[in-house]
C-alpha cells in the first residue's frame, strides 16, 4: 500500500467512526427527548449545556431503574378512585382542604406504588422518567399546595391544584380515576371542578 492510500483509508476509518459516534449520540438524545418530553425541555433551559441536562437524566434513569415498583391490585386502585371521589366532592364546600388531601392522596399512591416521599425533588427526579407527560402538572399542583398551606391561595388556584393533581393521579393510576357509577346521578363528582 502507498502512502497516500495509507491516509486515505485513514481518512475513512475516521469519517466512519465519526459518522457512528455522532448516530448514537443523536439516537440517545432522540430517545430521551421522547421518554422525558416536556421535561427534557425545562430541564435543557436550566442546565449550563446541553450534555449537563442530558447526563441529568441518564442518571435519573439509573436511579429509577433501581427503584422496586409495583403495580397497584384491583382493590388498591378502587379505593383510591373512592377516595378521589371523595375529594373532588369535598372541593365544594371547603376547596382548601381538598387540596391538601388530594396532596397526601397522591403522596400516598406514589409511596405506594414505590417511589420515595422524603424529598420532593428527588420524588419528582423519580417521577420523571415514566410520568414525564404529567409532572408539569404535578409541579403546578405542588406550587398551589404550597400557597395553599400558607393561606395564600386563591379558590381559582385551588381549582386549578385540583385539575393538575388529578392528571398525575390519573396517570399513576393508569385511567381515569373517578370512573362514574351506574349508581350515582349521572352528573360527575367533579363537575363543579373543570
Amino acid at each position: 500500500m502507498s502512502t497516500t492510500q495509507i491516509v486515505v483509508t485513514l481518512i475513512l476509518v475516521v469519517v466512519v467512526v465519526a459518522a457512528v459516534a455522532a448516530a448514537l449520540m443523536f439516537g440517545r438524545r432522540r430517545n430521551l427527548r421522547n421518554r422525558f418530553g416536556p421535561e427534557y425541555d425545562r430541564l435543557l433551559s436550566e442546565r449550563d449545556s446541553r450534555a449537563d441536562a442530558e447526563r441529568e437524566l441518564r442518571d435519573r434513569e439509573r436511579r429509577h431503574a433501581e427503584l422496586t415498583l409495583t403495580p397497584l391490585s384491583p382493590e388498591a386502585r378502587e379505593r383510591y378512585a373512592t377516595e378521589w371521589e371523595e375529594i373532588q366532592a369535598r372541593f365544594v364546600d371547603s376547596p382548601a382542604e381538598a387540596v391538601g388531601a388530594a396532596d397526601e392522596l397522591v403522596t400516598r399512591l406514589v409511596a405506594e406504588r414505590g417511589y420515595p416521599t422524603g424529598d420532593y425533588d428527588d420524588q419528582v427526579s423519580h417521577l420523571s422518567v415514566e410520568h414525564a407527560r404529567t409532572l408539569g402538572h404535578y409541579r403546578d399542583a405542588h406550587d398551589i399546595q404550597v400557597r395553599n398551606a400558607k393561606g395564600e391561595a386563591s379558590t381559582e388556584e385551588l381549582r386549578q391544584a385540583i385539575v393538575h393533581y388529578r392528571e398525575l393521579f390519573a396517570d399513576l393510576l393508569g385511567d381515569a380515576p373517578a370512573p362514574p357509577r351506574a349508581a350515582e346521578s349521572p352528573e360527575p363528582a367533579d363537575a363543579t371542578i373543570r
